[in-house]
């Protein structure tokens, strides 16, 4: 199994005349590591792509690949291979000469090039494949084959732009789970290009979420989404409820927002946030639609919420439940199928409770709808 190597970002910034695409991005990515940069199009996230792979030079800043800097380097020198959304396999090429193309090129011979060919194939789960055109397979299969071909050049560090977009969801879910495995087993440093959260929480060891060309968070799956460090990062990562208001008061690690929907409500402060929001200031409170659940309790409390249903759905193995608050702002709670009818009828009203610890308030800003 191969070693990874560490990716660096240092202060790094591109322009393309005044515009600025990557503003001031400072990243340590371990060797081995899977990590993802997620944001919506536009961000800067290929970009920064393009820095690492030589394809972009940097305007200020640095790109190291195992401590080593890439300034002066162009793509072919680099230690790094790339895999495009459209894959970009040879149409008129068989699978094996597909997956070898890189040792062609170096010179080595069939029996060399269709021995590691044969390799490469029993790793991607694609044993006896070797011999059919690309046309011939699925695009799960075409995925793994690009795969194989960017690791028979034997990188240190695989590049993939958003390499699963074009393919249907089922297909897409379960090819995360294969390229997860896959970069287990090779043991390389995996950069992930991604539009989608559940790509980059399923399988990455961190994730750097970016917006206009700045990262806002990078930390690990779990706490980019239960710990969101902006508003920006906690409406874009998964669905939210936000309330807007001001601090009415703070205790250790906890806060009392006075809101603009439902008075004041209980909640944990992020943990970028904490030592320095405080009583006065304006703030978000986020609350996760599958955080809140029905309340037979009616009275006052600082960690309940109240509303009229507007409309419910199914989805399977949830109800999805919608809910006029004050100013006629949508709340919307999920609850988990267990068998019992959900849909509740338009104009109830219901009492929502949550934990407090399952809430989060960040200082205002801007979020990922607006």
């Amino acid at each position: 199994m191969s070693v990874g190597v560490d990716v660096t970002l240092e202060n790094l910034w591109i322009r393309f005349g005044d515009f600025v695409a990557v503003r001031e991005a400072n990243v340590n990515i371990n060797g081995g590591d899977f990590f993802s940069f997620l944001g919506p199009s536009g961000c800067g996230k290929t970009t920064i792509l393009r820095s690492v792979s030589g394809f972009l030079d940097p305007s200020e800043g640095r790109v190291l690949i195992g401590g080593k800097d890439m300034a002066g380097i162009g793509p072919n020198k680099r230690p790094t291979a790339l895999i495009f959304q459209n894959l970009a396999l040879f149409p008129l090429m068989k699978v094996w000469e597909n997956i070898t193309f890189s040792m062609e090129v170096k010179g080595a011979s069939t029996a060399e090039r269709r021995k590691r060919a044969d390799e490469l194939l029993d790793m991607i789960a694609l044993e006896g494949q070797g011999d059919k055109l690309p046309s011939e397979l699925s695009g799960g299969q075409k995925q793994r084959v690009a795969i194989a071909r960017a690791l028979c050049a034997e990188p240190d560090v695989l590049l993939l732009d958003e390499p699963l977009s074009a393919l249907d969801l089922k297909l897409r879910q379960h090819m995360r789970t294969e390229l997860r495995e896959i970069q287990k087993r090779v043991g390389i440093t995996f950069i992930y290009i991604t539009h989608d959260q559940g790509e980059a929480l399923t399988m990455s060891d961190s994730v750097a979420v970016m917006k206009a060309g700045i990262i806002d968070q990078i930390s690990n799956g779990k706490a980019i989404y239960d710990d969101p460090a902006t508003a920006f990062v906690a409406s874009f990562v998964g669905e939210n409820n936000v309330f807007r208001g001001k601090v009415k008061s703070v205790s250790k690690d906890t806060a009392i927002i006075e809101t603009n929907r439902t008075g004041a409500l209980r909640s944990r402060i992020s943990s970028a946030a904490q030592g320095t929001l405080k009583a006065g200031d304006d703030a978000m409170l986020f609350i996760r639609p599958e955080a809140l659940d029905i309340s037979e309790d009616t009275g006052s409390s600082d960690t309940r919420i109240r509303g009229r249903v507007h409309h419910s759905e199914f989805e399977g193995q949830s109800y999805h439940v919608f809910l006029e608050g004050t100013e006629g702002k949508e709340i919307k709670m999920t609850l988990t199928n267990r068998g019992e009818d959900r849909m509740y009828e338009p104009g109830l009203e219901l009492f929502l409770a949550y934990d407090a610890n399952q809430a989060v308030a960040v200082p205002v800003g801007e979020l990922a709808s607006e």
